[in-house]
């Protein structure tokens, strides 16, 4: 079941972010008035046609979801009629060719816009940005940073959520950048600290690279009670329930829900006895923790979220939200940041100081899905935000047969004032099915190491 339902979450995603994607050609087209033949939903064998508009389109559901296409008149792939050459894709002027081919990854930068402006409206209840004790020897215990701190800007700029510290915190990893931390503790006393990132190794970007750099959210002493179990988790598979309190753990007593946590983390694929009251009674029960890597260090993970009291709550989350104009100013922004962010660390793949082990396939993106999902709608269109985005940055490299390939051609043909010749675009689509093969391969083979090793 489990199985299913990240196949299904996946295959949403990709019906979702492909339509998106297809549309922006299919509206560009028809708004220069080029005739659409064909708006395809996958590839392969047809499972479901019907033909709709004035053209009388052709719109196919296809066998193999990875991808589509929209299909339009061209005199370089069969006969037109005279009536209709002006209708040619071939035959529009090479500004309206590049309004074409850029509607796509555009309306993939749209949609995150969209889904990010109505998160920011709706208001999401996000973890302060306050900060755990970092262990020793990281950057940020050098910083002197300590439990309890509040983050209150990073180099001038307001923060206000966690996620924010994050963001900023980890633009400045890749960057190696030194920044200007401006911290309250819990007796509400300003201070600044130096976060000195300038010597962070940028293979330390595998796995979280915030618990390299000692940053960790703050969590309040909680009891060892379970308020969420995942679905299809170890712990629901071990028969543990939500309101469930964790007595013994491995022989030893439990007294917070931290003390749990780190015996939990400390048996990865090992039986760990659990000892736990449920409805006044006393229950034995084994869980094994599923293993899951952080940099070179396996921990155990059982897929369990603790019960937090309201009291705690009011404590470490606050609700962010804005009005309509500061909500798309604010899902611009971070559309933006994405993107650039997404860039720069195609850049260092490139130049070797970012490992392509961060080059992810279809499989950890189903898998993701999948787990954004289970988590509930909020974070799966927050999910699917972040993929639209990926599939734009994706699209617009300058790699042939891609968008970004198309507007290569059609740049050198503005320059040049006439088009590419086929010879060149032969090649061209060569070179660009190698490259794209050679990422599909990192790709794949960082899916399966992931799954592999966990």
């Amino acid at each position: 079941m489990n199985l299913l339902h990240t196949l299904a979450s996946f295959v949403v995603a990709l019906g979702i972010l492909i339509v998106v994607h297809e549309y922006g050609h299919y509206l560009a087209a028809r708004l220069c008035n080029v005739k659409v033949l064909r708006f395809s939903v996958g590839f392969g064998k047809t499972l479901l046609v019907w033909r709709r508009g004035p053209d009388a389109t052709e719109w196919i559901l296809a066998a193999i979801p990875f991808g589509g296409y929209v299909k339009m008149l061209d005199e370089r792939e069969g006969p037109v009629a005279p009536v209709e050459r002006e209708r040619a894709f071939n035959r529009q002027n090479v500004w309206r060719r590049i309004f074409i081919v850029v509607a796509g990854p555009v309306f993939n930068l749209l949609f995150a816009i969209a889904v990010y402006t109505g998160l920011f409206l709706y208001g999401l209840p996000e973890p302060r940005p306050i900060v755990g004790e970092p262990a020793a020897g990281t950057f940020a215990h050098a910083a002197g940073l300590r439990a309890g701190d509040t983050v209150r800007s990073v180099g001038g700029e307001p923060i206000a959520t966690w996620q924010e510290l994050r963001w900023r915190v980890i633009q400045g990893a890749l960057q190696r950048e030194s920044l200007l931390l401006e911290v309250s503790n819990e007796r509400e006393a300003i201070a600044q600290r130096k976060l000195d990132l300038s010597a962070f190794p940028a293979a330390d970007f595998e796995g979280d690279a915030l618990e390299r750099i000692g940053l960790r959210l703050y969590r309040p002493p909680l009891p060892p009670v379970f308020g969420t179990i995942v679905s299809g988790s170890p712990a629901e598979r071990a028969g543990l329930k939500a309101g469930d309190r964790v007595v013994e753990a491995g022989g030893k007593a439990i007294a917070y829900w931290e003390e749990l946590v780190l015996a939990i983390r400390a048996r990865p694929g090992a039986t760990l006895r659990l000892s736990i009251e449920r409805n006044g009674e006393r229950v034995a029960t084994e869980v094994v923790p599923e293993t899951a890597n952080v940099g070179n260090v396996q921990i155990g993970r059982i897929g369990a979220a603790p019960r937090v009291p309201e009291s705690h709550a009011d404590r470490i989350l606050v609700k962010v939200n804005y009005g309509p104009l500061g909500a798309l100013a604010k899902a611009c922004a971070k559309t933006a940041d994405i993107a650039l962010f997404s860039l720069k660390m195609l850049g260092r793949m490139l130049i070797g100081e970012v490992s392509w082990k961060h080059l992810s396939g279809p499989v950890t993106i189903a898998d993701y899905a999948g787990q954004s999902a289970q988590m509930g709608w909020l974070s799966y269109v927050t999910f699917l935000a972040l993929i639209s985005i990926s599939l734009a940055v994706l699209n617009l490299l300058p790699i042939p047969l891609l968008d970004g390939g198309h507007l290569l051609y059609y740049a050198v043909e503005v320059i040049r004032g006439s088009p590419v010749s086929e010879r060149v675009m032969e090649l061209g689509q060569r070179v660009g099915l190698a490259l794209l093969l050679l990422m599909m391969a990192f790709a794949f083979y960082n899916d399966l190491n992931r799954l592999f090793s966990g």
